[in-house]
């Protein structure tokens, strides 16, 4: 059959709400031209993130129920323990509430003032946690992964020859670990072939290095494995997973991804020593070993979504709803991150509005859009996200637009497309922005913006509140 069906039954349903142009007009306004900061309620379709927003199944329903919650040594936690060490081969497993919580605790222990810890690309959390540790975080992407045009089946892979420079330059004892990001989120949820995690595992081997999995996107990285490597198209999705974790020492994994969950998270590691760290850093901020900041039903909730994630009939689905509404933006002539990666489709912002710099973020000026057309709220992965006071200029302007699993049909989609390709047409009128107020760290999760019109007088910069405070006679009609 040419049509891929959701490989599931509704049997709960959420309303949601239709809004009006001017009601999305004053609620984006009101919200300082941050989707971030706009309720729930009043976004239509929601693809901000797909980061614990999908839906549950029936058997992760029934673990809830089923849960213990006790303290310590709950059997919700064993049930949890075990499914994790059959899928990955680690024996040491840690709970967190999200990947961010495992985060801050590796980069808490390993990190530090002087050291560097390269990825092949790090998103915006990671690098966050990194960076508050005092040490340096480096991407090294492939080539391919800088244009989006480009088609290449592992856009996500890390840049060998400039990972063994980097060691050489600055010296292996500057380096806690290597990390790699699984799928590449920040390259457009591009996919790491396992030729490329085997040369880094090879570099990290032949220097004494660690290497650890940002591992939250892990089954969908090993579908495009086996669909797009060659020797992997007969071999099951477990056996790729599980050669994937082998060839880490450890790993940070929000199971808001691949967990199928809405809240929780795992630390993987190896070493005995570097486990123990953990675990009292976990006892500390976290929770206790067997329940690290869950409950016992988010334990059993985790345990059953990383059995079904891994089910091929599930996969299948997943990779080609995200591939379907890429299809169809590219027939509307809109640019995206080619190919389309597992979790989201990412805009070309710097395509799709060429005419707004950098400076102006041109990704958020297309997120407004899409939220003035349509009630959809996505997010800016670019100059906003990474850029910043003493940063370089990201090689790339995005807009993405994550699916969260299980929650919308081929319908919603097909209106996703529309709206894009309306925005897309009358692109030349959206306008840049100008931070408004921001905080130091991880700014676009609450920084507010104000849009800028075009100029009438020698100001370049004028926004939207400055033309409206001038007298009517003055306002400039353009745009």
């Amino acid at each position: 059959m040419r049509t891929m069906i959701e490989p599931f039954r509704i049997r709960s349903v959420e309303p949601i709400r239709l809004t009006s142009a001017g009601e999305r007009e004053e609620i984006l306004q009101r919200a300082g031209f941050n989707p971030f900061l706009i309720d729930a309620e009043d976004v239509l379709i929601d693809l901000l993130t797909d980061s614990g927003t999908g839906a549950m199944s029936s058997e992760q329903w029934a673990g809830i129920m089923r849960a213990d919650e006790s303290y310590a040594g709950a059997a919700s936690f064993r049930r949890f323990e075990r499914t994790l060490q059959e899928l990955t081969g680690f024996r040491h497993v840690l709970p967190t509430h999200q990947g961010r919580a495992s985060e801050r605790i590796l980069f808490e222990l390993i990190g530090g003032p002087g050291k560097v810890v390269p990825n092949n690309a790090h998103f915006d959390t990671t690098r966050a946690n990194i960076e508050h540790s005092g040490a340096e975080a480096v991407d090294l992407p492939v080539a391919e992964a800088r244009c989006p045009s480009v088609l290449h089946p592992f856009k996500g892979n890390m840049d060998i020859e400039a990972l063994r420079h980097l060691i050489r330059t600055i010296g292996p004892a500057r380096i806690p670990a290597v990390m790699v990001t699984v799928t590449n989120n920040s390259a457009g949820g591009q996919p790491v072939s396992l030729e490329n995690l085997r040369a880094v595992r090879a570099v990290c081997d032949e220097y004494g290095l660690p290497l650890m999995l940002d591992a939250c996107r892990f089954a969908e990285n090993a579908w495009f494995i086996r669909t797009r490597e060659p020797g992997q198209r007969d071999r099951p999705i477990r056996a790729i997973v599980r050669e994937m974790f082998d060839l880490a020492d450890g790993a940070t994994i929000s199971a808001k991804k691949d967990g199928l969950v809405n809240i929780g998270g795992v630390l993987l590691l190896r070493d005995d020593a570097l486990f123990g760290r953990a675990g009292n850093l976990l006892i500390l901020t976290e929770g206790y070993l067997t329940y690290g900041g869950v409950s016992g039903r988010d334990l059993e909730a985790m345990a059953q979504g990383f059995r079904e994630v891994v089910e091929e009939d599930y996969l299948a689905y997943r990779i080609r709803s995200v591939e379907y509404l890429g299809e169809q933006l590219m027939r509307s002539g809109i640019g995206i991150v080619q190919p389309p990666g597992g979790h989201a489709i990412y805009l070309d912002a710097a395509r799709f509005c060429p005419h707004i710099p950098a400076s102006r973020f041109p990704g958020q000026a297309v997120v407004c859009g899409l939220y003035r057309t349509a009630g959809i709220r996505a997010v800016e992965i670019g100059s906003l996200m990474f850029g910043g006071e003493g940063r370089p200029d990201p090689p790339l302007e995005l807009v993405r637009l994550a699916i969260p699993r299980r929650v919308y049909t081929q319908s919603h989609m097909d209106y996703v497309a529309e709206a894009c390709a309306e925005l897309h047409r009358r692109a030349s009128g959206l306008r840049g922005l100008r931070i408004v107020e921001a905080p130091s760290v991880l700014r676009h999760f609450t920084a507010r913006f104000a849009e800028i019109v075009p100029a009438d007088t020698d100001r370049s910069d004028r926004t939207v509140a400055d033309v409206l405070a001038r007298p009517p006679q003055a306002v400039s009609t353009a745009g």
